[in-house]
């Protein structure tokens, strides 16, 4: 029964506009009643027809609906009885239905007549927005998907299709059966097809059906919208939903976390070889070649695709990340060049001196390389040719000039000076550096700042700039010093200036590096606090860390380097400066640059010190005799320490019994003591142990060229080699050991090794710097090491250094020694020096009294080869 008061509406035209778009199959068909009347034109064209609003049941009970209809002017009609209005023969009215409820009978009523249906939503919609009401061809019961258009894959069941396209075009939104840029999203059931590649591309979100249901639920809130972002993550379809994976070649703590990733990001895994996997992602830096052949239907990917496809948050295409075999002519190459074998001896020298000479070829860094030339020209070759050789007629002549004597030029060898190959150096491991800056700003952060991500930002812009801090600052300056560094090495003389190129950046160098350093500590927590909690995050770093340019190194690693910089340079300045002659006026300038790093330094905040460290190197020093005072540094800690026996006559003899600490920077050698002196007593008292070590050199990481894992063989087990190049050495030297430890395993050693040799010389690619290699072509064995003929062997070459040391005419008489004590001691001293000297005080009294040079430490910077006085207990 209707309601006694009817309202009509001006009959100018309908107040009910349509706001949607149709399916692209019914486009052409309802073009022409999409809007009825949109200019004057039309106005005038159309028929003059009333229309009427109809609040069916509970909806005419709804006062807030009643009221919303009066805001914007729409006068209605509130009944019970559908029929009395839906009958559609009534050509005189336009009637719209506003039913609270699309599953009633009046619903179906309404809808077998192709009447126009609304729900209570879009009336209240409309009137907060002050809007004449919306309606489709379609029956809409809210706006809750308006302006969003959808297309679905992967569905296979016809009627919860037909069920959700229903759901959809009551909410406004709209349906097209192809994918093109108008979708906006994509409803998919599983990871495939030709859609899901071309939505992933697009970077058009991919959601599962529980979207639309749950925003179906959501009908009658005016506010809500499914396309809210924060709503519509919750329903992303996973990345590896339908697919089930398997791992190869990862260790079990990495296989453990991809494993735990894979079910959190929608996916299964089985073991490898399981019919049923359709991934298997290979480690390809481990994997040499595939257990067995893939069927067809298995994928065989990196290990990107599988970081890819979590960074995306949806699954990567296949096709560019398959697994293929990776083999190496060149370290077949040089494999081949270790296995020939020679019976002549002198042809086994020359032949170990080609296979170290090939072996560091692949590390040598320089921009200079030596120039190719024939075997008979070896030593006729001068270092001049290192510059900038080409074919050149003009080229010939001045190498043919410059071969000619004469008094002004400068001698052909000087460029062979340790000057030379110390400046080298610091060229090479400062190009490496600009190069692991470029790589953190190329690989990291710019492609986090870049806009438009596929998934969005991966971290706000107070995170980036919490973790990359001053790194664009650093880059700049290092890039300018590397390219002054280039210049003087290119036009090299004995009298160039190293010192200038530091001094010259020294207040960008100040105003760049305390800031970062500083903060390091905060930068390195807030990298770990994202990757744990943004797995996006934690994808993009194992991509990058993947990558070749990375050395697989995490980006905290990368980071460390500034702050490990600055001590490297001054260290390399120093060891300039000892090879420079006091009267090269770049002696004076080189110490300025030291002072200039060393105020750099002290801006940095002393707090950062890690006094475990410290206390480590401390007792290296107490445990090694004659260890060099500039082993003591702030910068420097201890990393490893491995006990082995030398297999060579180098660095000591063979059968010595040697230990290597291994430091961030450094190596420190020492062998066993043949004799244990008597018991040190300090000038406070205290009594302390013997040294049981005597120090033989402490070598800088930047001088191993190449690490050698030596093959297990009969004649060699355990064993391991360093292919050293000191400054002062023209030829490659060999060092080889032999693990006597059970508790150090070779292969784990070795790469620490590598890592920070890498880390010195500024290198990302540490496991380039390991080679396997026949301990045969090197002519290393560790058979018969402990016979007694070996032992006696050794017996007789001690006792003939000894007596070579007793009959040494430039031996230092002790009165030579107590004279230079009287000399730089004070008056007290003096006195109380000449009293022992009048009593023949022993050595060991005058042992107790502090040498000045002794005292008076620097904090980084002593003389290299300067003796560490074991009454010191601070480090200045």
């Amino acid at each position: 029964m209707a309601d006694s008061s009817i309202l009509t509406l001006g009959t100018a035209r309908s107040l009910l506009v349509d706001s949607s778009v149709c399916d692209s199959r019914i486009a052409e068909t309802t073009k022409d009643h999409v809007f009825l009347g949109m200019g004057c034109d039309d106005e005038d064209m159309l028929p003059k027809v009333e229309t009427r609003v109809v609040l069916v049941g509970d909806a005419g009970r709804n006062g807030a609906l009643v009221k919303a209809l009066q805001d914007i002017n729409t006068p209605c009609i509130i009944t019970d009885n559908v029929q009395e209005f839906g009958d559609g023969e009534n050509t005189e009215f336009e009637t719209v239905f506003v039913l609270t409820n699309f599953d009633s009978p009046d619903y179906s009523y309404l809808y077998k007549r192709d009447n126009r249906i609304i729900g209570p939503p879009v009336v209240l919609h409309c009137a907060a927005k002050e809007e004449p009401l919306q309606f489709s061809c379609r029956p809409l019961y809210s706006t809750t998907m308006l302006n969003l258009s959808l297309c679905f894959t992967g569905f296979r069941d016809k009627d919860e299709m037909k069920n959700l396209v229903n759901l959809v075009h009551h909410m406004g939104g709209t349906i097209r059966k192809d994918f093109s840029t108008k979708v906006t999203h994509l409803i998919a059931y599983s990871t495939h097809g030709e859609k899901y590649r071309l939505a992933v591309c697009m970077g058009t979100p991919i959601l599962t059906p529980a979207w639309i249901h749950k925003s179906w639920e959501r009908r009658d809130d005016v506010s809500f919208h499914a396309g809210e972002e924060e709503f519509r993550t919750e329903y992303k379809v996973p990345p590896f939903q339908d697919c089930i994976l398997s791992f190869l070649g990862f260790s079990d703590e990495e296989k453990t976390n991809m494993e735990e990733r894979t079910l959190k990001h929608g996916g299964k895994y089985l073991e490898v070889g399981d019919e049923r996997c359709t991934h298997m992602v290979v480690e390809e830096n481990s994997v040499k070649e595939l257990p067995f052949l893939p069927a067809k239907k298995l994928f065989a990917v990196k290990q990107e695709w599988f970081w890819g496809s979590i960074q995306m948050d949806a699954r990567a295409g296949e096709s560019m990340y398959l697994y293929e075999k990776n083999d190496s002519p060149a370290m077949k190459k040089a494999v081949s060049l270790l296995s020939l074998t020679t019976p002549n001896s002198n042809r086994k020298r020359r032949r170990l001196r080609d296979t170290l000479a090939q072996l560091t070829k692949e590390t040598e860094i320089s921009p200079f390389p030596p120039p190719r030339k024939r075997p008979s020209a070896e030593h006729n070759l001068s270092m001049a040719s290192l510059l900038d050789i080409s074919n050149t007629p003009d080229t010939c002549k001045a190498l043919a000039e410059s071969s000619k004597p004469s008094k002004s030029s400068t001698p052909v060898l000087s460029k062979q000076s340790a000057r030379w190959q110390v400046s080298k150096e610091l060229y090479q491991t400062e190009s490496n550096y600009v190069d692991i800056l470029s790589t953190i700003l190329q690989l990291f952060k710019l492609p986090l700042e870049k806009e438009g991500q596929v998934g969005g930002p991966i971290l706000a812009q107070e995170e980036m700039k919490t973790i990359f801090g001053c790194i664009p600052d650093i880059h700049e300056v290092h890039t300018r010093i590397k390219t002054d560094l280039e210049e003087l090495l290119t036009d090299w003389s004995e009298d160039k200036s190293v010192g200038n190129v530091i001094l010259k950046y020294s207040k960008e160098l100040v105003k760049a590096y305390p800031p970062f350093v500083n903060f390091f500590e905060m930068s390195k927590e807030t990298i770990v606090r994202c990757e744990k909690q943004k797995p996006r995050f934690h994808a993009f770093l194992k991509i990058n860390q993947a990558k070749p340019e990375c050395g697989r190194q995490t980006l905290v690693e990368l980071l460390i380097r500034p702050v490990q910089r600055l001590p490297s340079v001054a260290l390399l300045l120093n060891d300039i400066k000892k090879h420079t002659s006091d009267d090269n006026p770049d002696k004076i300038t080189l110490e300025k640059a030291i002072e200039s790093l060393k105020e750099v330094m002290t801006h940095i905040n002393e707090d950062k010190r890690k006094t475990e460290g410290q206390k480590q190197i401390f007792d290296v020093v107490y445990e090694v005799d004659g260890c060099p005072a500039n082993l003591l540094s702030s910068h420097r800690s201890l990393v490893h320490r491995v006990e082995t026996i030398a297999l060579g006559d180098q660095p000591c003899d063979r059968g010595e019994n040697v230990t290597l600490f291994l430091f961030n920077d450094c190596l420190e050698i020492a062998r066993k003591r043949h004799k244990v002196i008597n018991t040190f007593k300090s000038p406070l008292g205290q009594t302390r142990p013997p040294p049981p070590l005597k120090h033989i050199t402490l070598m800088p990481l930047s001088q191993i060229r190449r690490v050698l894992d030596l093959q297990d063989t009969e004649e060699c087990v355990n064993a391991f080699a360093l292919v050293v190049r000191p400054p002062t050495e023209q030829e490659n030297l060999l060092f080889s050991f032999q693990l006597t430890g059970e508790e150090t395993v070779k292969s784990s050693w070795l790469r620490t090794l590598c890592r920070h040799v890498a880390n010195t010389i500024c290198r990302a690619d540490a496991e380039d710097l390991i080679q396997c290699t026949d301990p045969d072509s090197l002519q290393v064995s560790t058979k018969d090491m402990d016979s007694t003929l070996s032992k006696a062997s050794r017996a007789i070459k001690k006792t003939s250094k000894k007596v070579t040391r007793a009959f040494s005419f430039t031996k230092t008489p002790k009165r030579v020694i107590q004279r230079a004590f009287m000399a730089n001691g004070t008056p007290d001293e003096k006195d109380q020096r000449l009293s022992c000297e009048n009593h023949n005080c022993s050595s060991a009294t005058l042992a107790a009294h502090h040498s000045p040079s002794m005292v008076n430490l620097s904090s980084m910077f002593e003389r290299k080869y300067h003796t560490f006085s074991r009454s010191t207990t601070h480090l200045f």
